[in-house]
């Protein structure tokens, strides 16, 4: 399962066969705010399966348990979360939550992150991750279908299931490289982004200058 997947998030790549997905942290919720505010109303619907006002919408981001559930960013180019996956923990199964900014649908942005959702879930010793949606929404019935999720629909709702295999000792080491490497991507995003930042500050100083 986690090679298929794996091998799915890279063909949905269109030719980017790295796009890190990072675990956040109790510091990302100003973040992850601003993310599901940047989506359009339709988009809000569609994702949380009824119409949010932001004022839920950050009452949401404010009560996720990043100590119980996990929760996955990917960062464009200026730091901007364009990508989220909320996983959701119960007893025996995990929910799976995906948003994907307009601007980068398309660049296997959402395939990553169920990948990388799958296998923290089951890094958990879950052994099934579950999406609930509204079966209109046809990104995130594609990206489940696409993964090989078994997809029931009823009364305009779809639930989609994955049944994860055991745990194992690649599984938990993958995982571990996963979230360096994405690490290690961030820092230099985050050090780029400076260098951009000193160079528009000079070239302002230049021209005041003249």
């Amino acid at each position: 399962m986690g090679r298929r997947l794996g091998s799915q998030a890279r063909r949905h790549g269109e030719g980017q066969l790295n796009i890190p997905a990072t675990r956040l942290g109790e510091a990302s919720r100003p973040e992850i705010a601003r993310h599901f505010l940047a989506l359009g109303t339709e988009d809000v619907r569609l994702r949380f399966g009824s119409m949010l006002a932001p004022s839920a919408l950050e009452e949401y981001v404010g009560h996720i348990d990043f100590d119980r559930d996990a929760v996955f960013g990917v960062h464009d180019e200026k730091l901007a979360l364009v990508g989220v996956a909320h996983v959701a923990f119960s007893e025996d199964f995990a929910e799976l939550g995906v948003s994907v900014l307009p601007t980068h649908r398309g660049r296997g942005v959402g395939a990553v992150l169920l990948a990388r959702a799958a296998e923290h879930a089951r890094n958990r010793f879950v052994d099934r991750l579950y999406v609930h949606c509204l079966s209109e929404n046809a990104a995130m019935m594609r990206l489940a279908k696409d993964a090989g999720m078994t997809i029931c629909v009823d009364a305009g709702e779809a639930d989609a299931f994955l049944k994860l295999p055991p745990a194992d000792p690649a599984s938990v080491t993958g995982e571990f490289v996963e979230q360096r490497l994405a690490l290690f991507d961030y820092a230099l995003k985050t050090q780029a982004a400076s260098w951009r930042q000193l160079a528009a500050a000079l070239r302002s100083r230049g021209g005041d200058k003249r």
